[in-house]
């Protein structure tokens, strides 16, 4: 009798092609479950979450400092090095045309205000020819914002932007800019003292200076002029700030310098202003500003403007 087709038991042939579909439908499902993590982005992560990950990283890397972090970071990153080897770390060098144009201004502003009306913020005891470039450098370097002016006095008024390479208050050697050894930087200068907020005349001119030249045809505003009087044991290099074309020149004359004249137990000193063709005819010849003078040494240039 014959069995209906419904009940005839599969074949050996059948069974065999059934159970290759099986395995491999179900060797195809495992791996698309197995890539499904992957083509989300991160395993284990949906898709939404990962793509903000990604979104937060790359905002991170490829941010630029603004504002008030612009300083910080950029001094921050930059390591300590001298690639001039001239003592001073290129991090504390002016940079940029803009930045050392600005010091110019802001350093022979402050420094000719003195003689106008001293400022309270330079201290007594730092009342001296070196004490008036030191003031005139630190208070150049800092943010001029509404405290500073504030601090200062009055009379102040803003002359140039402020120098964006450098902030005196936010900065690696803090108010210890004035190298005090010769040599060129290493890191270890800081903890070996060759670095101060002081410095004297000489230290000014043997290792925060370089030389530029005896004609005052080639110096710029912000140069010093150093003289040298041996015989004055304690304190024998005299500096000046050469000025140029000053705030304030009722006679349109463009060679102006100002400088302090030096304290002792029994004076002071004062501020003076005074333009170097009136200089070249001092009644002591050993303080003209001329070549044929061996007490003066010439045009000096602070190594952060070079």
């Amino acid at each position: 009798m014959l069995v209906p087709f419904q009940m005839r038991a599969p074949s050996k042939r059948s069974t065999t092609t059934a159970s290759i579909l099986i395995v491999s439908l179900a060797a195809l499902g495992w791996s698309v479950n197995r890539l499904l993590p992957r083509a989300r982005g991160f395993e284990g992560v949906p898709a939404e979450a990962e793509g903000r990950r990604q979104e937060a990283v790359g905002s991170k890397q490829n941010r630029s400092p603004s504002g008030s972090e612009t300083n910080q970071w950029f001094l921050s990153d930059r390591k300590l090095i001298d690639s001039d080897n001239d003592g001073i770390p290129d991090a504390v060098e002016l940079h940029t045309f803009q930045d050392r144009d600005h010091f110019r201004r802001w350093f022979t502003a402050i420094a000719e205000m003195q003689f106008y009306q001293l400022s309270d913020q330079w201290k007594i005891e730092q009342r001296d020819c070196a004490g008036l470039a030191r003031f005139a450098i630190r208070e150049a370097l800092r943010r001029h914002d509404r405290l500073w002016f504030q601090k200062m006095g009055p009379s102040y008024e803003t002359v140039a932007s402020d120098v964006a390479g450098f902030d005196l208050d936010h900065n690696p050697l803090g108010e210890k800019i004035f190298r005090t050894d010769f040599g060129s930087f290493n890191e270890s200068d800081l903890q070996d003292g060759r670095f101060s907020e002081f410095a004297d005349g000489r230290a000014l001119k043997n290792f925060n200076t370089i030389f530029v030249s005896r004609d005052r045809r080639e110096a710029e505003a912000g140069d010093l002029l150093f003289f040298y009087q041996p015989w004055v044991q304690k304190f024998p290099y005299h500096v000046m700030i050469f000025l140029g074309s000053p705030r304030v020149a009722p006679n349109g004359e463009r060679d102006w310098v100002v400088y302090h004249t030096g304290s002792s137990p029994i004076d002071k000193g004062t501020v003076k202003k005074v333009e170097l063709s009136v200089l070249e005819h001092h009644p002591d010849p050993r303080w003209r500003p001329v070549a044929g003078n061996r007490h003066f040494l010439g045009f000096y240039r602070l190594k952060i403007l070079e």
